[in-house]
């Protein structure tokens, strides 16, 4: 498609060509393997010769569409899809980093991604120096000669910091690093790391680009050359989506942007009204004034996301009393749904953290993180308002 052409567009129309059947919405391809017609095409295909399905550990159409929008999305030269995020995670490092490698990573990061680096990775002879996210003057004093990656999320989960990609792309290729950008709190339709500078972009797919809490799914896209090899590392290792969630991402983007808009109105609106409350100590939402980082993000986003961060007065009493008082909003560690989701980041996603590790990166046992729905607002903010009013 032509390089002009609008998000939405390519969300929709970039999809595989027609068969002899001429169907309007592209079919599944539910098969493990692929046929030849003959010794010399199989030969071909295996010596990557030909660009053919062989497998679908490899390779399937549902799979390639679904890249293929991402990559046309996220302005990304080529792209993998996983069985989950978090598959899309380990593999990305796995297949770039070596023993004795160093990463540097913001300390704000997802608690299974945490593990990762402090559990998994050392038994390996891989390790990790964290930077605060609101500190990047620091990365210099940080990085060692074995550093290979810088790596960030950017909204930070939970608690909503905004990394500048400027400053981070900049900072890399002065030092010859990688740079890796988790882009799951923004999707590709708020905000593109790769035209900031950053090598490769990761998303768990399992969040709003399905947004319907259907499917799990992971992706990467960047540079072709970085793409190859974590091609090559989950060929032999199988983290691969299978056709049928591609399947269901694939037509899930056709929807992103319609439901992403609807998405950050409710959210701005819902933080807007909710900050006043006399239950909460502090809201952060970033495209709210109050936000720290409120001009970043207006700079490096197309509008705030669906996430909003509360941090109640009552500490974990508090918001014990706010989630079993929640009628309408659903209790789950899920966010991106089309439904309004709470959850409490100390005891359920970032639980394996110790306390002291939550604290530096703003998780408190009073926050809790709305993942914001599509249901109408004046209904959520009835729900989380007369929740909120049993915490006092």
């Amino acid at each position: 498609m032509k390089s002009q052409t609008k998000f939405e567009t390519l969300a929709i129309r970039n999809q595989l060509e027609r068969s002899q059947f001429a169907e309007h919405s592209v079919p599944l391809y539910l098969t493990s393997s692929f046929v030849f017609e003959e010794a010399e095409h199989m030969r071909a295909a295996f010596a990557e010769e030909e660009e053919r399905n062989i497998y679908s550990r490899f390779s399937n159409p549902n799979n390639t569409e679904f890249v293929n929008k991402i990559c046309a999305l996220e302005a990304g030269e080529a792209g993998y899809a996983f069985a989950s995020g978090m598959a899309a995670i380990f593999s990305t490092f796995a297949a770039l980093l070596q023993s004795g490698d160093h990463v540097l990573s913001c300390r704000s990061v997802f608690g299974s991604t945490h593990a990762l680096f402090t559990k998994y990775f050392p038994k390996w002879g891989i390790e990790t120096t964290y930077f605060d996210a609101n500190h990047l003057d620091s990365l210099a004093d940080l990085v060692k000669p074995n550093t290979k990656i810088l790596y960030a999320e950017t909204p930070t989960n939970p608690a909503l910091d905004i990394l500048d990609l400027e400053v981070l792309s900049t900072f890399a290729k002065k030092h010859h690093l990688l740079l890796l950008i988790d882009n799951c709190f923004a999707t590709p339709y708020l905000q593109q790391p790769l035209k900031w500078g950053a090598d490769l972009v990761i998303h768990s797919a399992t969040k709003l680009i399905d947004g319907q809490g259907r499917v799990l799914g992971g992706v990467v896209a960047g540079k072709e050359d970085l793409v190859r090899e974590i091609y090559l590392f989950a060929r032999n290792t199988g983290p691969a989506l299978s056709p049928f969630h591609a399947w269901v991402l694939s037509k899930s983007l056709e929807t992103l942007a319609l439901r992403v808009d609807r998405h950050c109105e409710n959210a701005l609106a819902l933080a807007t009204r909710l900050q006043k409350h006399p239950g909460i100590q502090q809201l952060k939402y970033p495209f709210l004034e109050s936000h720290p980082q409120y001009a970043l993000a207006k700079k490096q986003m197309k509008a705030g996301g669906n996430i909003i961060a509360i941090e109640l007065k009552g500490g974990i009493t508090a918001g014990r009393k706010f989630l079993d008082a929640l009628q309408l909003c659903s209790l789950s560690a899920n966010l991106g749904d089309s439904r309004t989701i709470a959850t409490h980041p100390a005891s359920t996603t970032h639980s394996k953290l110790s306390e002291a590790d939550r604290m530096e990166v703003g998780i408190s046992n009073g926050l809790i993180r709305i993942s914001v729905g599509l249901e109408h607002e004046e209904d959520i903010y009835q729900d989380l308002f007369q929740a909120l009013d049993k915490t006092l």
